[in-house]
C-alpha cells in the first residue's frame, strides 16, 4: 500500500534521528551543552552576585552568553559539511534511492537535526530548573521560557544557513572555511569591531546600530540582556534607539521571529539549489 507524503515525512524524520543520534558529533555536542550547565552549577556560578543578577538568573546570564558563542559554531560547521559529505563518500546516492521525494527527505533531515540541536540545551535548562528548585531559589519561568525560543531561533538561522552551505558547495573543506569564515565575520561584528569604523566614519546611529541587529547573535545578545535588564543599561546609548524603535515586547519578538525567518529563508534557497544542482 502506498504511503501517505505525512507517513514518508514521519519515516525520513525517524530514519535521521537514528543516524544522527549513533554520530560522533551529536555526542560530543550533547556533552559540551549539558556539561557547561553542569560545570556552571558545580563551580557555585549560582551563589555569586554580579551586576544586580543572583541565584538561578546568574546562573542562566552566564549559560546564555557561553552558548552564544559555541552554539552557532557546532550548529554551521557539522551541518555544511552533511549533504556535500554524504555526495564525496556516495551515501547520498543511497539515500536519494529511498522512495521519497527530495522535499520529503530535505526537510525531514532538516527538522531531525533542529529537534537534535535543541534536545541536550532544553535538558540543561531542565537541569538548571531542578538545581534551583532543589536550592531554594526562585525560578524565573519567563525567562527560560523564552530563553528557549531564543535559542531556537538562532539554531533554526544557523541550521538554515548551514543547510545553504552544503547545498552551494562542492567539496568538505569548501563548506567548513566558508561555515568558518561566515561565524568569524559575525562575531567580529557581534563585537563591535567592525561596527566602530562606522561610528568613527560619523554615520547614522540608527543606521549602524541597524546593521549591528542584521546580525542573528547580535539579536540573540540583545534579547538576552533585555530579559535581566530592561532598560538596556549595559548597551548604553544605544539602549535609547532600541527601545524607542522597539520597545521590550517589540525587541523580543524581533529577536524570535527574525532569525527564525531567515534560518527558513536560508533552508528554502539551499532546497532549491540542491534540487537545480547534481545530486550525485
Amino acid at each position: 500500500m502506498t504511503q501517505s507524503p505525512r507517513a514518508r515525512f514521519g519515516l525520513m524524520l525517524r530514519l535521521e534521528l537514528q543516524e544522527s543520534l549513533r554520530s560522533r558529533w551529536f555526542h560530543f555536542y550533547a556533552l559540551v551543552a549539558v556539561g557547561l550547565m553542569v560545570l556552571l552549577i558545580f563551580t557555585g556560578v549560582s551563589e555569586s552576585r554580579v551586576l544586580g543578577f543572583t541565584g538561578l538568573s546568574r546562573l542562566l546570564v552566564t549559560y546564555i552568553q557561553i552558548t552564544m558563542a559555541v552554539l552557532p559554531l557546532f550548529i554551521i560547521v557539522a551541518t555544511a559539511r552533511s549533504m556535500v559529505g554524504d555526495r564525496e563518500a556516495g551515501n547520498l546516492e543511497y539515500m536519494l534511492a529511498f522512495p521519497v521525494s527530495l522535499r520529503t527527505w530535505f526537510w525531514g533531515r532538516f527538522v531531525a537535526r533542529l529537534v537534535l540541536i535543541l534536545a541536550p540545551v532544553l535538558v540543561a535548562l531542565a537541569i538548571a530548573a531542578v538545581f534551583g528548585a532543589i536550592k531554594g531559589h526562585e525560578i524565573p519561568w519567563r525567562h527560560v521560557s523564552l530563553y528557549s525560543g531564543l535559542t531556537a531561533a538562532l539554531a533554526t538561522c544557523f541550521l538554515g544557513l548551514g543547510f545553504l552551505l552544503s547545498a552551494v558547495s562542492r567539496s568538505t573543506e569548501v563548506a567548513l572555511g566558508a561555515s568558518l569564515m561566515i561565524w568569524l565575520v559575525l562575531v567580529a561584528l557581534l563585537d563591535l569591531l567592525l561596527l566602530s569604523v562606522l561610528i568613527k566614519a560619523q554615520f547614522v546611529p540608527e543606521f549602524v546600530i541597524g546593521i549591528a541587529l542584521a546580525n542573528p547573535l547580535q539579536s540573540f545578545r540583545t534579547a538576552s540582556m533585555i530579559l535581566f535588564d530592561p532598560q538596556l543599561i549595559l548597551l548604553g546609548p544605544a539602549s535609547y534607539v532600541i527601545l524607542d524603535t522597539f520597545g521590550e515586547t517589540g525587541y523580543v519578538l524581533w529577536a524570535l521571529s527574525y532569525p527564525t525567518l531567515l534560518g527558513l529563508a536560508f533552508a528554502g534557497l539551499g532546497y532549491w539549489r540542491f534540487t537545480k544542482s547534481d545530486l550525485v
